[in-house]
């Protein structure tokens, strides 16, 4: 399946929602927030919500500082 993630286009094998996306990129699912099209997913629909060619995806990184 092709993704846009971040604005990079990706090639992905079995990845059909975003906690296997997650998972296939190595992201801890506690630590990012994630829209696909624009639509803010909330973490625990991580599991359901479905990914489709051409989604673009991204994935934000919560970073602490001050």
């Amino acid at each position: 399946m092709r993704l846009i993630i971040n604005g990079e286009s990706r090639d992905l094998q079995d990845v059909r929602t975003v906690k296997e996306l997650l998972d296939v990129l190595g992201v801890d699912h506690q630590t990012v927030a994630v829209m696909i099209n624009g639509e803010i997913v909330g973490r625990g629909d991580f599991q359901k919500s479905a990914l489709e060619t051409q989604d673009a995806v991204e994935i934000v990184r919560f970073v602490g500082g001050g």
